[in-house]
Protein backbone atom coordinates (compact mmCIF):
# COMPACT_ATOMS: atom_id res chain seq x y z
CA UNK A 1 0.00 0.00 0.00
CA UNK A 2 1.54 3.36 -0.97
CA UNK A 3 2.31 5.80 1.83
CA UNK A 4 -0.35 8.43 2.50
CA UNK A 5 0.36 11.79 0.99
CA UNK A 6 1.21 14.38 3.59
CA UNK A 7 -1.12 17.33 3.93
CA UNK A 8 0.08 20.51 2.32
CA UNK A 9 1.53 22.51 5.21
CA UNK A 10 0.82 25.72 3.31
CA UNK A 11 -2.86 24.90 2.75
CA UNK A 12 -5.23 27.26 4.58
CA UNK A 13 -6.72 25.68 7.70
CA UNK A 14 -9.13 28.40 8.82
CA UNK A 15 -11.71 30.51 7.04
CA UNK A 16 -9.63 33.64 7.54
CA UNK A 17 -6.56 31.94 6.06
CA UNK A 18 -8.63 30.71 3.13
CA UNK A 19 -9.92 34.21 2.42
CA UNK A 20 -6.45 35.71 2.77
CA UNK A 21 -4.98 33.08 0.44
CA UNK A 22 -7.57 33.78 -2.22
CA UNK A 23 -7.20 37.54 -1.90
CA UNK A 24 -3.47 37.13 -2.48
CA UNK A 25 -4.48 35.28 -5.61
CA UNK A 26 -6.47 38.30 -6.70
CA UNK A 27 -3.40 40.48 -6.26
CA UNK A 28 -1.61 38.37 -8.88
CA UNK A 29 -3.60 40.14 -11.59
CA UNK A 30 -3.94 43.55 -9.97
CA UNK A 31 -1.09 45.04 -11.96
CA UNK A 32 -2.30 44.04 -15.39
CA UNK A 33 -5.95 45.12 -15.35
CA UNK A 34 -8.36 47.36 -13.47
CA UNK A 35 -10.48 46.22 -10.53
CA UNK A 36 -13.65 45.61 -12.52
CA UNK A 37 -11.79 43.34 -14.96
CA UNK A 38 -9.87 41.24 -12.47
CA UNK A 39 -13.04 40.91 -10.40
CA UNK A 40 -14.60 38.91 -13.24
CA UNK A 41 -11.47 36.80 -13.72
CA UNK A 42 -11.07 35.98 -10.03
CA UNK A 43 -14.71 35.28 -9.22
CA UNK A 44 -15.02 33.08 -12.30
CA UNK A 45 -12.06 31.02 -11.14
CA UNK A 46 -13.42 30.78 -7.59
CA UNK A 47 -16.67 29.49 -9.03
CA UNK A 48 -14.92 26.96 -11.27
CA UNK A 49 -12.80 25.76 -8.37
CA UNK A 50 -15.88 25.29 -6.24
CA UNK A 51 -17.93 23.33 -8.78
CA UNK A 52 -14.95 21.11 -9.46
CA UNK A 53 -14.29 20.40 -5.78
CA UNK A 54 -17.97 19.74 -5.10
CA UNK A 55 -18.09 17.42 -8.12
CA UNK A 56 -15.06 15.45 -6.94
CA UNK A 57 -16.50 15.12 -3.46
CA UNK A 58 -19.80 13.81 -4.79
CA UNK A 59 -17.86 11.43 -7.07
CA UNK A 60 -16.00 10.03 -4.06
CA UNK A 61 -19.28 9.65 -2.14
CA UNK A 62 -20.81 7.60 -4.96
CA UNK A 63 -17.77 5.33 -5.11
CA UNK A 64 -17.68 4.84 -1.32
CA UNK A 65 -21.40 4.07 -1.12
CA UNK A 66 -21.28 1.49 -3.91
CA UNK A 67 -18.06 -0.09 -2.62
CA UNK A 68 -19.70 -0.50 0.79
CA UNK A 69 -22.59 -2.27 -0.96
CA UNK A 70 -20.18 -4.76 -2.51
CA UNK A 71 -20.23 -3.44 -6.10
CA UNK A 72 -17.32 -4.31 -8.36
CA UNK A 73 -15.21 -1.65 -10.12
CA UNK A 74 -16.85 -2.60 -13.42
CA UNK A 75 -20.27 -1.92 -11.88
CA UNK A 76 -19.20 1.27 -10.13
CA UNK A 77 -17.65 3.08 -13.09
CA UNK A 78 -20.89 3.67 -15.05
CA UNK A 79 -22.50 5.07 -11.92
CA UNK A 80 -19.74 7.59 -11.17
CA UNK A 81 -20.04 8.77 -14.79
CA UNK A 82 -23.84 9.11 -14.62
CA UNK A 83 -24.79 12.80 -14.83
CA UNK A 84 -28.04 12.20 -12.92
CA UNK A 85 -26.06 11.02 -9.89
CA UNK A 86 -24.79 14.61 -9.58
CA UNK A 87 -27.64 16.81 -10.72
CA UNK A 88 -30.06 14.96 -8.44
CA UNK A 89 -27.92 16.18 -5.53
CA UNK A 90 -27.76 19.74 -6.85
CA UNK A 91 -24.14 19.26 -7.94
CA UNK A 92 -22.97 20.49 -11.34
CA UNK A 93 -21.56 17.93 -13.76
CA UNK A 94 -17.97 18.79 -14.68
CA UNK A 95 -16.35 17.24 -17.76
CA UNK A 96 -12.83 15.74 -17.38
CA UNK A 97 -10.96 18.62 -19.05
CA UNK A 98 -12.98 21.19 -17.10
CA UNK A 99 -11.98 19.79 -13.73
CA UNK A 100 -9.60 21.74 -11.55
CA UNK A 101 -7.05 18.96 -11.39
CA UNK A 102 -6.68 19.03 -15.18
CA UNK A 103 -6.27 22.81 -15.24
CA UNK A 104 -3.77 22.76 -12.38
CA UNK A 105 -1.76 20.08 -14.17
CA UNK A 106 -1.56 22.30 -17.24
CA UNK A 107 -1.24 25.68 -15.52
CA UNK A 108 1.64 26.52 -17.87
CA UNK A 109 -0.37 25.47 -20.92
CA UNK A 110 -0.92 22.28 -22.90
CA UNK A 111 1.99 21.37 -25.23
CA UNK A 112 1.34 20.73 -28.92
CA UNK A 113 0.34 17.13 -29.50
CA UNK A 114 -1.29 14.95 -32.16
CA UNK A 115 -1.17 17.80 -34.63
CA UNK A 116 -2.94 20.22 -32.28
CA UNK A 117 -1.07 23.48 -31.52
CA UNK A 118 0.07 24.55 -28.07
CA UNK A 119 -2.79 25.96 -25.99
CA UNK A 120 -2.15 28.40 -23.16
CA UNK A 121 -3.90 28.22 -19.80
CA UNK A 122 -6.36 30.96 -20.77
CA UNK A 123 -7.61 28.85 -23.67
CA UNK A 124 -7.98 25.85 -21.40
CA UNK A 125 -10.00 27.81 -18.84
CA UNK A 126 -12.28 29.27 -21.53
CA UNK A 127 -12.83 25.76 -22.89
CA UNK A 128 -13.60 24.55 -19.35
CA UNK A 129 -16.24 27.26 -19.01
CA UNK A 130 -17.77 26.19 -22.32
CA UNK A 131 -17.89 22.57 -21.19
CA UNK A 132 -19.42 23.56 -17.86
CA UNK A 133 -22.23 25.49 -19.54
CA UNK A 134 -22.72 22.73 -22.11
CA UNK A 135 -23.29 20.18 -19.35
CA UNK A 136 -25.33 22.52 -17.13
CA UNK A 137 -27.70 24.72 -19.18
CA UNK A 138 -28.78 26.63 -16.07
CA UNK A 139 -25.34 28.28 -16.09
CA UNK A 140 -25.80 29.77 -19.56
CA UNK A 141 -24.75 33.41 -19.41
CA UNK A 142 -23.52 33.07 -15.82
CA UNK A 143 -19.82 32.26 -16.16
CA UNK A 144 -17.17 34.47 -17.77
CA UNK A 145 -15.26 33.44 -20.87
CA UNK A 146 -12.50 36.03 -20.76
CA UNK A 147 -9.31 34.17 -19.89
CA UNK A 148 -7.62 34.13 -23.30
CA UNK A 149 -7.83 37.86 -23.92
CA UNK A 150 -4.79 39.99 -24.64
CA UNK A 151 -5.05 41.87 -21.33
CA UNK A 152 -4.85 38.67 -19.26
CA UNK A 153 -1.26 37.85 -18.40
CA UNK A 154 -1.05 34.10 -19.02
CA UNK A 155 1.96 33.59 -16.76
CA UNK A 156 0.19 35.28 -13.86
CA UNK A 157 -2.98 33.36 -14.61
CA UNK A 158 -1.03 30.11 -14.31
CA UNK A 159 0.47 31.25 -11.01
CA UNK A 160 -3.02 32.17 -9.87
CA UNK A 161 -4.28 28.66 -10.53
CA UNK A 162 -1.30 27.22 -8.68
CA UNK A 163 -2.17 29.34 -5.66
CA UNK A 164 -5.85 28.43 -5.84
CA UNK A 165 -4.83 24.80 -5.91
CA UNK A 166 -3.94 24.97 -2.20
CA UNK A 167 -7.54 25.83 -1.27
CA UNK A 168 -10.33 23.26 -1.02
CA UNK A 169 -13.98 24.14 -0.57
CA UNK A 170 -14.93 20.75 0.81
CA UNK A 171 -14.60 18.91 4.06
CA UNK A 172 -18.03 18.31 5.58
CA UNK A 173 -20.18 17.44 2.59
CA UNK A 174 -21.27 19.27 -0.52
CA UNK A 175 -23.62 21.55 1.39
CA UNK A 176 -20.69 22.62 3.59
CA UNK A 177 -18.61 23.20 0.49
CA UNK A 178 -21.30 25.47 -0.85
CA UNK A 179 -21.48 27.37 2.42
CA UNK A 180 -17.72 27.94 2.43
CA UNK A 181 -17.59 29.02 -1.18
CA UNK A 182 -20.61 31.26 -0.70
CA UNK A 183 -18.86 32.99 2.18
CA UNK A 184 -15.68 33.41 0.16
CA UNK A 185 -17.63 34.74 -2.82
CA UNK A 186 -19.41 37.32 -0.65
CA UNK A 187 -16.09 38.30 0.95
CA UNK A 188 -14.60 38.85 -2.50
CA UNK A 189 -17.57 40.91 -3.65
CA UNK A 190 -17.10 43.18 -0.65
CA UNK A 191 -13.33 43.47 -1.20
CA UNK A 192 -13.80 44.27 -4.88
CA UNK A 193 -16.53 46.79 -4.09
CA UNK A 194 -14.10 48.58 -1.77
CA UNK A 195 -11.39 48.47 -4.43
CA UNK A 196 -13.69 49.97 -7.05
CA UNK A 197 -14.94 52.73 -4.77
CA UNK A 198 -18.08 54.43 -6.04
CA UNK A 199 -18.48 51.94 -8.90
CA UNK A 200 -18.46 49.13 -6.37
CA UNK A 201 -21.81 50.37 -5.08
CA UNK A 202 -23.36 49.31 -8.38
CA UNK A 203 -23.12 45.65 -7.47
CA UNK A 204 -22.70 45.52 -3.69
CA UNK A 205 -24.89 46.63 -0.79
CA UNK A 206 -23.26 46.58 2.68
CA UNK A 207 -24.33 43.54 4.74
CA UNK A 208 -25.62 45.78 7.56
CA UNK A 209 -28.16 47.35 5.23
CA UNK A 210 -29.18 44.09 3.54
CA UNK A 211 -29.71 42.33 6.86
CA UNK A 212 -31.80 45.23 8.18
CA UNK A 213 -34.20 44.98 5.22
CA UNK A 214 -34.49 41.21 5.48
CA UNK A 215 -34.95 41.12 9.26
CA UNK A 216 -37.71 43.75 9.12
CA UNK A 217 -39.58 42.15 6.20
CA UNK A 218 -39.06 38.50 7.27
CA UNK A 219 -39.52 36.92 3.81
CA UNK A 220 -40.79 33.40 4.50
CA UNK A 221 -42.85 32.51 1.43
CA UNK A 222 -43.89 33.53 -2.06
CA UNK A 223 -42.11 35.70 -4.56
CA UNK A 224 -39.12 37.85 -3.57
CA UNK A 225 -38.12 40.57 -6.05
CA UNK A 226 -35.33 43.09 -6.55
CA UNK A 227 -35.60 45.39 -9.61
CA UNK A 228 -31.95 46.49 -9.29
CA UNK A 229 -30.51 43.27 -7.93
CA UNK A 230 -26.78 43.92 -8.34
CA UNK A 231 -24.88 40.75 -7.43
CA UNK A 232 -27.90 39.23 -5.67
CA UNK A 233 -27.09 40.06 -2.06
CA UNK A 234 -30.73 40.56 -1.06
CA UNK A 235 -31.63 37.07 -2.28
CA UNK A 236 -28.68 35.41 -0.55
CA UNK A 237 -29.58 37.09 2.74
CA UNK A 238 -33.20 35.99 2.35
CA UNK A 239 -31.93 32.41 2.04
CA UNK A 240 -29.80 32.86 5.17
CA UNK A 241 -32.84 34.18 7.02
CA UNK A 242 -34.79 31.05 6.11
CA UNK A 243 -31.90 28.81 7.12
CA UNK A 244 -31.55 30.59 10.48
CA UNK A 245 -35.23 29.87 11.19
CA UNK A 246 -35.08 26.27 9.93
CA UNK A 247 -37.33 27.12 6.99
CA UNK A 248 -37.14 25.54 3.55
CA UNK A 249 -35.38 27.87 1.10
CA UNK A 250 -37.64 26.57 -1.67
CA UNK A 251 -40.51 28.37 0.09
CA UNK A 252 -39.48 31.54 -1.75
CA UNK A 253 -39.17 32.14 -5.48
CA UNK A 254 -36.58 34.66 -6.59
CA UNK A 255 -37.08 37.30 -9.28
CA UNK A 256 -34.62 40.01 -10.20
CA UNK A 257 -33.50 42.40 -12.91
CA UNK A 258 -30.15 44.07 -13.47
CA UNK A 259 -29.06 46.68 -15.99
CA UNK A 260 -25.32 45.94 -16.09
CA UNK A 261 -24.29 42.79 -17.97
CA UNK A 262 -21.22 42.11 -15.83
CA UNK A 263 -23.18 42.53 -12.62
CA UNK A 264 -25.98 40.33 -13.96
CA UNK A 265 -23.42 37.56 -14.49
CA UNK A 266 -22.10 38.00 -10.94
CA UNK A 267 -25.63 37.58 -9.62
CA UNK A 268 -26.19 34.43 -11.69
CA UNK A 269 -23.01 32.88 -10.28
CA UNK A 270 -23.83 34.03 -6.76
CA UNK A 271 -27.23 32.35 -6.83
CA UNK A 272 -25.79 29.18 -8.36
CA UNK A 273 -23.17 28.98 -5.61
CA UNK A 274 -25.87 29.25 -2.95
CA UNK A 275 -28.05 26.67 -4.67
CA UNK A 276 -30.80 29.22 -5.40
CA UNK A 277 -32.92 28.88 -8.53
CA UNK A 278 -33.43 32.53 -9.26
CA UNK A 279 -35.27 33.99 -12.21
CA UNK A 280 -33.05 36.87 -13.29
CA UNK A 281 -34.50 36.80 -16.81
CA UNK A 282 -32.54 35.54 -19.80
CA UNK A 283 -31.01 38.97 -20.42
CA UNK A 284 -29.94 42.05 -18.52
CA UNK A 285 -31.93 45.23 -19.02
CA UNK A 286 -33.16 48.62 -17.82
CA UNK A 287 -36.10 48.18 -15.43
CA UNK A 288 -37.59 51.52 -16.48
CA UNK A 289 -37.32 50.82 -20.21
CA UNK A 290 -38.84 47.33 -19.94
CA UNK A 291 -40.05 45.35 -16.97
CA UNK A 292 -38.75 41.82 -17.60
CA UNK A 293 -41.19 40.47 -15.01
CA UNK A 294 -44.26 42.34 -16.21
CA UNK A 295 -47.56 41.01 -14.95
CA UNK A 296 -46.09 39.28 -11.89
CA UNK A 297 -47.08 40.39 -8.39
CA UNK A 298 -44.50 40.04 -5.64
CA UNK A 299 -44.93 39.20 -1.97
CA UNK A 300 -41.69 40.91 -0.95
CA UNK A 301 -39.56 43.53 -2.67
CA UNK A 302 -36.12 44.40 -1.29
CA UNK A 303 -33.89 46.79 -3.18
CA UNK A 304 -31.04 49.27 -3.04
CA UNK A 305 -31.48 51.02 -6.40
CA UNK A 306 -28.97 53.65 -7.56
CA UNK A 307 -29.64 57.02 -5.91
CA UNK A 308 -30.57 60.26 -7.65
CA UNK A 309 -30.27 59.07 -11.27
CA UNK A 310 -30.43 62.15 -13.45
CA UNK A 311 -30.80 60.44 -16.84
CA UNK A 312 -33.26 57.57 -17.06
CA UNK A 313 -35.82 56.01 -19.41
CA UNK A 314 -38.77 58.21 -18.47
CA UNK A 315 -42.16 57.92 -20.13
CA UNK A 316 -44.84 60.28 -18.85
CA UNK A 317 -47.69 57.91 -19.68
CA UNK A 318 -46.15 54.93 -17.88
CA UNK A 319 -48.95 53.16 -15.93
CA UNK A 320 -46.59 52.70 -13.01
CA UNK A 321 -46.84 56.40 -12.15
CA UNK A 322 -50.12 56.05 -10.25
CA UNK A 323 -49.19 58.72 -7.73
CA UNK A 324 -47.61 61.25 -10.05
CA UNK A 325 -45.02 61.47 -12.84
CA UNK A 326 -41.46 61.45 -11.39
CA UNK A 327 -39.25 64.39 -12.39
CA UNK A 328 -36.99 63.93 -15.40
CA UNK A 329 -33.89 64.81 -13.38
CA UNK A 330 -34.27 62.30 -10.55
CA UNK A 331 -35.46 58.66 -10.65
CA UNK A 332 -35.94 58.16 -6.90
CA UNK A 333 -39.72 58.29 -7.03
CA UNK A 334 -39.71 56.23 -10.20
CA UNK A 335 -38.05 53.39 -8.28
CA UNK A 336 -40.50 53.79 -5.40
CA UNK A 337 -43.55 53.69 -7.66
CA UNK A 338 -42.22 50.78 -9.73
CA UNK A 339 -41.72 48.79 -6.52
CA UNK A 340 -45.21 49.59 -5.25
CA UNK A 341 -46.67 48.61 -8.63
CA UNK A 342 -45.16 45.12 -8.23
CA UNK A 343 -46.64 44.37 -4.79
CA UNK A 344 -49.29 41.69 -4.37
CA UNK A 345 -52.37 42.63 -2.26
CA UNK A 346 -50.67 41.51 0.97
CA UNK A 347 -47.16 42.39 -0.16
CA UNK A 348 -44.52 44.45 1.60
CA UNK A 349 -41.32 46.16 0.49
CA UNK A 350 -38.15 47.81 1.73
CA UNK A 351 -36.16 50.20 -0.45
CA UNK A 352 -32.99 52.12 0.33
CA UNK A 353 -33.13 55.76 -0.72
CA UNK A 354 -31.16 58.97 -0.36
CA UNK A 355 -32.31 61.03 2.63
CA UNK A 356 -33.51 63.79 0.33
CA UNK A 357 -36.38 61.57 -0.79
CA UNK A 358 -38.02 61.98 2.64
CA UNK A 359 -38.57 65.71 2.31
CA UNK A 360 -37.84 66.87 -1.24
CA UNK A 361 -40.49 69.01 -2.93
CA UNK A 362 -38.70 69.57 -6.25
CA UNK A 363 -40.16 68.35 -9.53
CA UNK A 364 -43.46 67.34 -7.94
CA UNK A 365 -41.83 64.86 -5.52
CA UNK A 366 -43.65 66.42 -2.56
CA UNK A 367 -47.01 65.81 -4.21
CA UNK A 368 -46.10 62.19 -5.01
CA UNK A 369 -45.00 61.62 -1.41
CA UNK A 370 -48.27 63.08 -0.14
CA UNK A 371 -50.24 60.71 -2.36
CA UNK A 372 -48.23 57.73 -1.09
CA UNK A 373 -48.92 58.71 2.52
CA UNK A 374 -52.62 59.30 1.92
CA UNK A 375 -52.88 55.91 0.18
CA UNK A 376 -51.61 54.45 3.49
CA UNK A 377 -48.80 52.57 1.76
CA UNK A 378 -45.91 53.76 3.92
CA UNK A 379 -45.49 51.54 6.97
CA UNK A 380 -42.11 52.55 8.38
CA UNK A 381 -39.30 55.04 7.79
CA UNK A 382 -35.79 54.35 9.11
CA UNK A 383 -33.03 56.96 9.10
CA UNK A 384 -29.66 55.20 8.88
CA UNK A 385 -26.32 56.45 10.24
CA UNK A 386 -23.68 57.93 7.99
CA UNK A 387 -20.81 55.91 6.48
CA UNK A 388 -22.66 52.62 6.12
CA UNK A 389 -21.90 52.91 2.42
CA UNK A 390 -18.23 53.15 1.57
CA UNK A 391 -19.17 53.96 -2.04
CA UNK A 392 -21.13 57.14 -1.27
CA UNK A 393 -21.23 59.87 1.33
CA UNK A 394 -24.93 60.55 0.69
CA UNK A 395 -26.97 60.01 3.88
CA UNK A 396 -29.51 57.23 3.37
CA UNK A 397 -32.77 55.93 4.75
CA UNK A 398 -35.05 52.93 4.23
CA UNK A 399 -38.68 53.21 3.16
CA UNK A 400 -40.89 50.27 4.11
CA UNK A 401 -44.21 49.81 2.34
CA UNK A 402 -47.21 47.56 2.99
CA UNK A 403 -50.25 47.08 0.78
CA UNK A 404 -52.31 46.13 3.84
CA UNK A 405 -51.60 47.29 7.39
CA UNK A 406 -54.66 45.67 8.94
CA UNK A 407 -54.46 42.51 11.05
CA UNK A 408 -54.03 39.21 9.30
CA UNK A 409 -51.36 40.35 6.85
CA UNK A 410 -48.22 39.67 8.79
CA UNK A 411 -49.31 41.37 12.00
CA UNK A 412 -51.88 41.16 14.76
CA UNK A 413 -52.13 44.92 15.31
CA UNK A 414 -54.14 47.10 12.94
CA UNK A 415 -51.79 49.91 11.95
CA UNK A 416 -54.00 51.48 9.30
CA UNK A 417 -53.51 55.24 9.22
CA UNK A 418 -50.19 55.07 11.08
CA UNK A 419 -46.49 55.16 10.19
CA UNK A 420 -43.62 54.01 12.39
CA UNK A 421 -40.60 56.32 12.44
CA UNK A 422 -37.21 54.99 13.60
CA UNK A 423 -34.16 57.20 13.97
CA UNK A 424 -31.22 54.77 13.84
CA UNK A 425 -28.55 57.39 13.17
CA UNK A 426 -26.99 56.77 16.58
CA UNK A 427 -26.51 53.04 16.05
CA UNK A 428 -23.49 51.18 14.65
CA UNK A 429 -19.75 51.17 15.14
CA UNK A 430 -16.79 52.12 12.95
CA UNK A 431 -15.35 49.08 11.16
CA UNK A 432 -12.43 51.21 10.02
CA UNK A 433 -11.82 54.90 9.42
CA UNK A 434 -14.11 54.99 6.39
CA UNK A 435 -16.96 52.59 7.09
CA UNK A 436 -19.57 52.01 9.76
CA UNK A 437 -21.29 48.68 10.43
CA UNK A 438 -24.20 47.38 12.47
CA UNK A 439 -23.73 44.80 15.21
CA UNK A 440 -26.35 42.07 15.56
CA UNK A 441 -27.88 44.00 18.45
CA UNK A 442 -28.32 47.12 16.29
CA UNK A 443 -30.18 45.20 13.57
CA UNK A 444 -32.25 43.39 16.20
CA UNK A 445 -33.24 46.68 17.82
CA UNK A 446 -34.56 48.07 14.54
CA UNK A 447 -36.29 44.84 13.50
CA UNK A 448 -37.76 44.10 16.92
CA UNK A 449 -39.15 47.62 17.18
CA UNK A 450 -40.95 47.18 13.86
CA UNK A 451 -42.12 43.65 14.69
CA UNK A 452 -43.50 44.77 18.07
CA UNK A 453 -45.27 47.72 16.41
CA UNK A 454 -46.80 45.40 13.80
CA UNK A 455 -47.52 42.59 16.28
CA UNK A 456 -45.85 39.88 14.19
CA UNK A 457 -45.63 36.20 15.14
CA UNK A 458 -41.90 36.64 15.80
CA UNK A 459 -42.70 39.49 18.20
CA UNK A 460 -45.14 37.26 20.05
CA UNK A 461 -42.49 34.53 20.34
CA UNK A 462 -40.14 37.00 22.01
CA UNK A 463 -42.96 38.59 24.03
CA UNK A 464 -42.28 42.01 22.48
CA UNK A 465 -44.67 44.91 22.99
CA UNK A 466 -44.41 48.28 21.32
CA UNK A 467 -43.96 51.63 23.06
CA UNK A 468 -42.65 54.92 21.69
CA UNK A 469 -39.02 55.58 22.62
CA UNK A 470 -38.13 59.28 22.63
CA UNK A 471 -35.21 59.93 20.33
CA UNK A 472 -35.56 56.54 18.61
CA UNK A 473 -39.06 55.43 17.64
CA UNK A 474 -42.56 56.87 17.41
CA UNK A 475 -45.85 55.77 15.85
CA UNK A 476 -47.41 58.71 14.04
CA UNK A 477 -50.86 59.21 12.50
CA UNK A 478 -51.38 60.33 8.92
CA UNK A 479 -52.97 63.51 10.24
CA UNK A 480 -49.74 64.41 12.07
CA UNK A 481 -47.73 63.72 8.93
CA UNK A 482 -50.07 65.92 6.89
CA UNK A 483 -49.62 68.69 9.46
CA UNK A 484 -45.87 68.44 8.82
CA UNK A 485 -46.40 68.93 5.08
CA UNK A 486 -45.87 65.18 4.46
CA UNK A 487 -42.21 65.25 5.42
CA UNK A 488 -41.11 61.74 6.39
CA UNK A 489 -37.85 62.48 8.22
CA UNK A 490 -37.80 60.42 11.47
CA UNK A 491 -35.96 63.11 13.41
CA UNK A 492 -38.97 65.41 12.95
CA UNK A 493 -41.21 63.02 14.88
CA UNK A 494 -39.24 60.93 17.37
CA UNK A 495 -38.04 63.92 19.40
CA UNK A 496 -35.03 63.89 21.71
CA UNK A 497 -33.98 61.09 24.00
CA UNK A 498 -34.96 61.56 27.60
CA UNK A 499 -32.16 62.59 29.94
CA UNK A 500 -32.01 60.35 32.97
CA UNK A 501 -32.58 62.24 36.23
CA UNK A 502 -29.89 61.39 38.79
CA UNK A 503 -31.88 62.92 41.64
CA UNK A 504 -29.33 65.64 42.45
CA UNK A 505 -30.82 69.17 42.69
CA UNK A 506 -29.49 71.44 39.95
CA UNK A 507 -28.12 74.09 42.36
CA UNK A 508 -26.13 71.47 44.28
CA UNK A 509 -24.86 69.91 41.02
CA UNK A 510 -23.60 73.30 39.74
CA UNK A 511 -21.83 74.02 43.05
CA UNK A 512 -20.23 70.52 43.09
CA UNK A 513 -19.05 70.73 39.49
CA UNK A 514 -17.64 74.24 40.07
CA UNK A 515 -15.63 73.04 43.08
CA UNK A 516 -14.35 70.06 41.03
CA UNK A 517 -13.28 72.40 38.22
CA UNK A 518 -11.37 74.72 40.57
CA UNK A 519 -9.68 71.70 42.15
CA UNK A 520 -8.53 70.60 38.70
CA UNK A 521 -7.16 74.09 38.02
CA UNK A 522 -5.15 73.95 41.28
CA UNK A 523 -3.79 70.49 40.43
CA UNK A 524 -2.82 71.69 36.94
CA UNK A 525 -0.91 74.63 38.43
CA UNK A 526 0.90 72.35 40.90
CA UNK A 527 1.97 69.97 38.11
CA UNK A 528 3.14 72.91 36.00
CA UNK A 529 5.49 74.05 38.78
CA UNK A 530 6.95 70.51 39.10
CA UNK A 531 7.60 70.32 35.35
CA UNK A 532 9.28 73.74 35.35
CA UNK A 533 11.50 72.74 38.24
CA UNK A 534 12.54 69.51 36.49
CA UNK A 535 13.34 71.36 33.28
CA UNK A 536 15.44 73.84 35.31
CA UNK A 537 17.69 71.03 36.53
CA UNK A 538 18.39 70.06 32.91
CA UNK A 539 19.45 73.57 31.84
Amino acid sequence: MPPRKKADASAPSTMKELKDTLWKAADKLRGSMDASQYKDVILGLVFLKYVSDAFEERRAQIRDELTADGWSEAQIQPQVDDVDEYTAYNVFWVAPTARWGYLAEHAKGLPAQDGAPHRNIGQLVDEAMDLLVGSNPSLKGAVPRIYNRDNVDQRRLGELIDLFNSARFTGEGVSKARDLLGEVYEYFLEKFARAEGKRGGEFFTPPSVVRTLVEVLEPTHGRVYDPACGSGGMFVQAEKFLAAHDEDKTAISIYGQELNERTWRLARMNLAIHGLNGNLASVWGDTFAIDLHAGLEMDYVMSNPPFNIKVWARKEDDPRWRFGVPPAGNANYAWIQHIISKLAPGGSAGVVMANGSMSSNSGGEGEIRAQLVEADLVSCMVALPTQLFRSTGIPVCVWFFAKDKTTGNGGSVDRSGQVLFIDARGLGHMVDRAERGFADEDIARIADTFRAWRGTASAAEKDLTYADVPGFAKSVTLAEIKASDYALTPGRYVGAAEVEDDGEPIEEKIERLTQDLFAQFDESARLEQIVRAQLGTLA
